[in-house]
């Protein structure tokens, strides 16, 4: 039998694999500028951002899971220690996960599903920033940074070394 006809076969009876976001949705955004308007003045602002990030996952259904990015963000001036913002939002997509071996499950919540996602999470927060009136401290959150694969394997690796332990 060719790959094609293979492949044919596979999606006839319905066991060929499914991943597709079907929903995008905001579960959680805060901004507060707990030091306006005098953050708005200071001289020559050296922003320093404390990141924190969570990645969550929940079984919806049968073939729906909700994956979620926590993302918390406290920028304060180095200088002067003053708080300049503090974003929180929890984003979140629902995703239809059909047929996913289950060998790859873990995976594709941790790493394909976040990868997917944080690109909106990335946009609402630079937005949140902007409209907060701190367009002049731009929020660089690099995907590289935020590589999910990287973060899943070192995960991986400790895991499995505390096994080892």
């Amino acid at each position: 039998m060719s790959d094609e006809n293979a492949k044919a076969a596979e999606e006839a009876s319905g066991t060929m694999p499914v991943f597709r976001l079907e929903k995008l949705y905001i579960k959680d955004l805060s901004f507060e500028s707990p030091n306006a308007p005098e953050a708005f003045f200071l001289k020559n602002p050296e922003p320093k951002a404390d990141l924190r990030l969570e990645l969550t996952n929940k079984k919806i259904d049968e073939n729906h899971w909700e994956v979620c990015i926590e993302i918390s963000i406290t920028m304060k001036d180095a200088k002067s220690e003053k708080v300049l913002f503090i974003i929180e939002i929890e984003h979140a997509g629902a995703f239809l996960l059909q047929n996913i071996p289950e060998e790859h499950m873990h995976q594709v919540l941790h790493v394909d599903c976040p990868t997917l996602l944080f690109p909106y999470t990335r946009q609402i927060v630079n937005q949140a920033s902007l409209e907060g009136g701190f367009g002049i401290i731009p929020i660089f959150m690099d995907p590289m940074q935020f590589n999910f694969a990287g973060m899943y394997h070192h995960k991986m690796k400790q895991q499995q070394a505390k096994k080892e332990n």
